[in-house]
């Protein structure tokens, strides 16, 4: 070990050696010593699902693999406290330094701060470095320097930067390796005996690794990307990159795709390719919604929990059981949605067409709570992500200003014909229709008997009838947009006339509580050991944690994820409903005529984001460049300004994660401000 000790770099979601600036920070300083902890019980709600466990842990070996090529190796830690655990090894390997690489998920962020706290009283420098975005959430502003609202103004500031993102980072040559004596690895468990079966299938159609990444980049960009943005619509073919779960873990540098995908967009430019032009910029936006979703996380960090706009947390969702066990298990009479739910089940993997569809019918057909379906994508995906779903889910609600029209509902069968127009995918995913001619395909109630029969169907018996009647959910869901309108008004004028809070604001109002048959954490025990912390500065903003709002019950058991399709399985609670569920009973008459007689209010829904989601893939997903070099993170803080009045209230709890409401020595409001990561 090096006399002046050596440096810890701290692998998060960025298991790479190319273009990793901690990594080369840690290289330039001398002997390195390499580290991932294992710690999920951090993420509350959000363990990690079964596909998603088994990428990392294959991610994980191929990384370790090329850190052993260049001289060093990976120390893994099994922790249930992420501060602690690097505490440990920074003291173990007498290293004064650690670098690692910013994430962007609030849980991630109130961790991330207290790291730097807990290390730098204890003498430790701290120091970390973009290596997610293109541009940091802190450098893209509006002309009055406030966060934007929308995605088109959003990636259109991204794309007319006074500067271009930082070219990647070549692999360093070498690693000189820092004392690990004392330092051993733990055996990391990422699944157990009865999900090695289903995972051996996921070898077959998957290379985790960041130079499997790296391969599936260069193959994408020399290939499919010049007819992309005919095929993207597609779904019974790979006509996506398939990149993103090699984005989510880190696997490949966004800054490097982005400039080998410009370095097309030139080429193809001068040569007057119009289909490549246009299949570029399709590509480039699908980057763009997932550089906007870590912006949107960064700058509302209840996103994952709350609808943007405030007056959607009025809306009285349905709580159904049956609903929800028919859209997983792909029983609801819509063979586009069954055939998607299937697949996913199956193969950890959605095209974006059909996650859309599927999504819509979640939320606007079944008029199920979009944190439900979140939160299965989440447990189900390969590529998982927690940003990126958050922005997908209240896209396709309506909930953020750029969405989908609330009143929009898309029939399944018109989108089976635009996405699947020969039937194929459908036969694949639901056998019990694969006869069925593809004129019925689609819409097989409509089917004549004689050709029900001929194709062995019985409705009703061997494939369900629709749960739900498209007519039947546009009425319902008018009546529930008027309910929504009628007690937002209501409460608007209590707030106003000061009798009374109104019916709830968001930082008091319950979110829906996850169904308990959906929880796939594992059992623990909460960490009861916590460091003493003392403030020495302040770096990125953290929300404020209140305590009033829904937690997720520790001692959930873990599902077993292979009973998912049987008839015995536990069922969502009835009474599971929110707190501040709005009822018609209490409304006042007066508001009632007021609305009848004047015009709805009227959200007002850009179209940017609906081209941007639904015309590329879902890659689901004072400007200064030091912050490569460890420069300044400004304090992560909700903006007071107005601009932000139209969202619902940012000041509200996070509730769900058991992590951040052990931590509040971590959940102080911070003005913004910048500050030097180094102390």
């Amino acid at each position: 070990m090096s006399g002046g000790g050596c440096s810890v770099v701290w692998f998060r979601r960025d298991l790479r050696v190319e273009d990793n600036p901690a990594l080369a920070a840690g290289v330039r300083a001398g002997s390195v010593v390499c580290v991932f902890i294992w710690a999920p019980e951090e993420e509350g709600p959000y363990y990690p699902g079964r596909v998603s466990r088994w990428w990392l842990k294959h991610s994980l070996a191929h990384l370790d693999s090329s850190l052993r090529s260049l001289g060093t190796s990976l120390i893994t830690k099994r922790s249930t406290d992420s501060v602690s655990s690097l505490l440990e090894v920074v003291i173990s390997t007498g290293a004064t330094q650690l670098f690692f690489n910013h994430l962007y998920d609030p849980i991630s962020l109130v961790r991330d701060h207290r790291a730097k706290e807990v290390l730098t009283a204890q003498g430790i420098a701290v120091r970390s470095f973009n290596a997610d975005l293109l541009y940091e959430p802190w450098d893209v502003n509006d002309v009055n320097g406030c966060p934007f609202t929308t995605f088109d103004a959003f990636w259109g500031r991204c794309l007319s930067m006074p500067y271009d993102p930082d070219a990647p980072l070549l692999p360093p040559k070498r690693i000189i390796s820092g004392d690990t004596s004392r330092c051993p690895s733990d055996t990391l468990v990422f699944e157990d005996e009865s999900e090695k079966g289903s995972n051996a299938l996921l070898a077959r159609a998957w290379s985790p690794g960041w130079s499997n990444a790296d391969k599936a980049l260069t193959t994408f960009i020399n290939g499919p990307l010049l007819e992309y943005s005919q095929n993207r619509r597609k779904a019974d073919g790979a006509t996506t990159s398939l990149l993103s779960p090699h984005l989510h873990f880190g696997e490949v540098s966004v800054r490097k795709a982005f400039h080998l995908v410009r370095i097309k967009q030139v080429l193809w430019a001068n040569e007057g390719n119009k289909a490549g032009e246009e299949s570029v910029n399709l590509f480039l936006k699908s980057i763009g919604l997932r550089e906007y979703s870590r912006y949107i996380s960064f700058n509302h960090p209840y996103s994952h929990e709350r609808p943007l706009l405030g007056h959607l947390k009025f809306f009285p969702w349905i709580i159904n059981q049956s609903y929800f066990k028919a859209w997983r298990q792909g029983r609801t009479g819509y063979p586009l949605v069954d055939a998607g739910m299937r697949e996913l089940w199956a193969t950890g993997w959605l095209h974006d067409r059909i996650r859309v569809v599927v999504s819509s019918f979640f939320v606007k057909v079944l008029q199920l709570p979009w944190r439900w379906g979140m939160k299965y994508f989440w447990d189900t995906l390969l590529d998982a992500d927690l940003e990126s779903d958050a922005l997908g889910w209240q896209y396709i609600s309506g909930t953020i200003p750029d969405g989908r029209e609330f009143d929009r509902i898309d029939n399944p069968q018109f989108e089976g014909y635009k996405f699947d127009p020969n039937g194929e995918y459908v036969r694949k995913w639901l056998p019990e229709l694969a006869r069925l001619p593809t004129e019925w395909i689609h819409h097989p109630w409509n089917a004549p008997e004689s050709v029900l029969q001929a194709a062995g169907i019985e409705l009703g018996s061997n494939y369900p009838l629709p749960i739900v009647g498209i007519d039947a959910a546009k009425t319902r869901l008018q009546e529930a947009l008027l309910e929504m309108w009628q007690h937002e008004a209501a409460s608007r004028a209590a707030v106003e006339n000061g009798t009374e809070e109104g019916l709830g604001d968001s930082s008091e109002s319950t979110p829906i509580a996850f169904p308990q048959d959906i929880q796939m954490e594992e059992n623990y025990e909460p960490v009861r050991n916590n460091l003493p912390v003392t403030r020495r500065y302040e770096d990125q903003m953290v929300p404020s944690i209140t305590t009033s709002l829904v937690r997720v019950e520790e001692e959930e058991s873990s599902l077993d994820i292979r009973n998912l399709v049987e008839e015995t399985r536990g069922e969502v609670p009835t009474n599971e409903m929110m707190n501040q569920e709005p009822r018609r009973d209490t409304l006042n008459q007066g508001v009632l005529q007021t609305i009848r007689n004047n015009t709805l209010p009227q959200r007002n829904a850009a179209i940017g984001l609906q081209h941007a989601i639904e015309d590329s893939t879902a890659e689901s997903s004072g400007s200064s460049r030091r912050e490569r070099d460890g420069g300044v993170v400004p304090v992560w803080s909700p903006s007071t300004s107005s601009y932000s009045e139209q969202f619902a209230s940012d000041d509200n709890s996070i509730g769900t994660s058991s992590y951040l409401q052990r931590h509040p020595q971590s959940h102080q409001i911070m003005n913004w401000r910048r500050l030097s990561q180094t102390g």
